[in-house]
């Protein structure tokens, strides 16, 4: 049986688009760091870029379980921020430097204040441009996590192509030794700072997307500035070069993890509970049982029936099945807090329980 229409929506023109023109951009900045470098230099220093990433990606693809976001969006925030982020940012950036240097300062002052000041402020304005373009696209925007997701996603991106540009540096300067040691810090120890400022615009982008509040658009600002501040003070510790104020700027963003973290499994909770309490209406229709239910409101009893799925030859369906149900109760939230045309809910929502209907073989 191929994947239901329904879960596998198709795919927007101008994402396919979007993640061509990044992935080109991408590719472009990674092509001439590689003609303007030594290859041997250029071929450690992708390798270390891209050793942490598949720990990473399932890092943050972990927190997704329960609603698994489409993976054209997933692959067009990684894009955006590995590609048009990257160039872009390194444009105005040296623009910006350009700009001290002419006002009279010297190379030093304009070397910080590039580092402090303007790539903060240029980086993650550009990183979080991906969240307000899928922000358009809303039905994809459910809740905070999906945010932190997209915001991770895109930050990623950024730092696999900015490091390659960072460990040739050092290896330029230091020999392999430099590069690695710069690999063991950027890349073993703070492996996050960009998904996790970058995380801050998600949050504010998902909030103005998910409520009704008349102030909600003021979120995306206040994501913009919790991002700029925390990269900002990251760049100062690491200009300054002061052990202590690393620590402390370190300490400060495991703390944010760590409060991402709480977020996303409240949140999670929170919407099992509402498929436990919006899925019993469907009984009647004879596609849920009420130990289906009960199935479909924990994670853990998720994740037992798909073992018991795959064991039986069913692990296909059992993952549809699940995904349509999840879908069908996002699509009562979606409506409750956005106009959406009766004659559309009804649609989308017959399409569903025709999925789950067809899935469900046990």
């Amino acid at each position: 049986m191929t994947r239901p229409p329904v879960l596998s929506p198709r795919p927007s023109k101008a994402l396919i688009i979007g993640l061509v023109i990044s992935s080109a951009c991408a590719l472009l900045m990674l092509a001439l760091m590689l003609v303007s470098s030594d290859p041997k230099g250029f071929g450690l220093s992708a390798v270390m870029a891209v050793a942490p990433l598949p720990v990473l990606l399932a890092a943050v693809l972990a927190l997704d379980r329960l609603e698994p976001e489409p993976r054209l969006h997933l692959s067009f925030a990684f894009a955006w921020g590995a590609g048009v982020a990257v160039v872009v940012a390194i444009a105005l950036s040296l623009a910006g430097e350009a700009l001290v240097l002419s006002a009279g300062y010297g190379e030093t002052v304009a070397n910080d204040f590039g580092t402090v000041i303007l790539a903060p402020v240029i980086e993650e304005g550009l990183k979080g441009a991906a969240l307000l373009l899928l922000l358009r696209r809303r039905r994809e925007i459910d809740g905070l996590t999906d945010g932190i997701i997209y915001a991770a996603m895109a930050g990623l991106g950024f730092a696999a192509v900015e490091n390659v540009g960072y460990y040739l540096s050092a290896y330029a300067e230091n020999g392999t030794d430099g590069a690695v040691g710069l690999f063991v810090f950027r890349g073993l120890i703070a492996p996050l700072g960009h998904p996790v400022y970058t995380s801050m615009i998600g949050i504010g982008v998902a909030y103005a997307a998910t409520r009704r509040t008349p102030v909600r658009f003021l979120a995306i600002p206040l994501g913009y500035l919790g991002a700029v501040v925390l990269h900002g003070l990251w760049n100062g510790a690491a200009t300054l070069g002061s052990l202590p104020a690393l620590g402390v700027v370190y300490l400060l963003d495991l703390c944010v993890i760590i409060a991402l973290v709480v977020v996303t499994v409240r949140e999670r909770k929170a919407v099992l509970a509402k498929i436990g309490g919006i899925l019993p209406a469907y009984l009647p229709t004879g596609v849920l049982s009420p130990q289906d239910v009960g199935m479909l409101s924990s994670l853990g009893a998720r994740r037992h029936a798909r073992r018991w799925a795959k064991g039986n030859g069913l692990a296909k369906p059992m993952a549809d099945y699940q995904q349509a149900a999840t879908e069908l109760a996002m699509l009562h939230l979606r409506a409750e807090r956005e106009t959406m045309p009766a004659e559309e809910f009804t649609a989308q929502r017959e399409a569903l329980l025709h999925v789950m209907g067809a899935s469900r073989r046990w």
